[in-house]
């Protein structure tokens, strides 16, 4: 049986990361396999890619360069690990998707979102997660939260590019309600963590 593909996504500072590690936590309680990833990254490849991605030195970078390099990653993601795991039944848990490309390269560099989808669509074979989940933060909050902590070259863009990466993830949502679902973090890590593990309970009751 095919396992099940779960993403997080959401703006600067608003816990992915932490929401993904608990909810693989208590899968894991539950005596499900899971794979807890993240992107770029996920593999050796991915984890190079994502050095010169996130380095504050690389500022020039043009906007389909990074692009391009988002995507290898991915691509790499897929065929060395995701794929192989959902083969063999695993839940994967991916912190960050194809819906970051969307909403930082679309809505936030403003390349074309009808390129990225034809592009994503090549690198990711088709293959798009199960279930995501948008965690939602206020710009300037989640910015805050991460200040003195990390400061990759993403994190330092104006709040206006922030701005439309957040819009990006409500777009997206609105367009699959299905699969998206936001979280909004405002009440703290335990009760977002409630939330989601009711998301996610009655997703795969369904």
């Amino acid at each position: 049986m095919r396992g099940i593909f779960i993403s997080f996504e959401g703006s600067e500072g608003s816990g992915k990361s932490t929401q993904a590690r608990l909810l693989s936590d208590w899968l894991r309680t539950q005596g499900i396999s899971t794979i807890l990833t993240r992107e770029p990254g996920g593999t050796p490849i991915g984890e190079r890619i994502r050095e010169v991605l996130l380095s504050p030195d690389h500022r020039e970078m043009d906007p389909i360069t990074e692009l391009f390099l988002y995507l290898a990653s991915r691509r790499q993601h897929i065929k060395e690990l995701i794929e192989p795991s959902l083969k063999e039944g695993k839940i994967v848990i991916t912190d960050r998707f194809s819906d970051s490309t969307m909403a930082y390269q679309g809505y936030g560099r403003g390349l074309d979102l009808s390129l990225i989808e034809s592009l994503n669509r090549t690198a990711t074979g088709g293959l798009s997660p199960d279930l995501t989940i948008v965690l939602d933060v206020d710009v300037r909050e989640g910015l805050s939260r991460n200040l003195g902590i990390k400061s990759d070259r993403l994190e330092i863009e104006d709040i206006e590019f922030h701005e439309k990466v957040r819009k990006g993830f409500i777009e997206i949502a609105k367009k699959e309600p299905k699969r998206v679902f936001i979280v909004e973090t405002k009440n703290g890590i335990e009760k977002t963590h409630d939330e989601i593990l009711a998301i996610v309970r009655e997703w795969i009751k369904r």
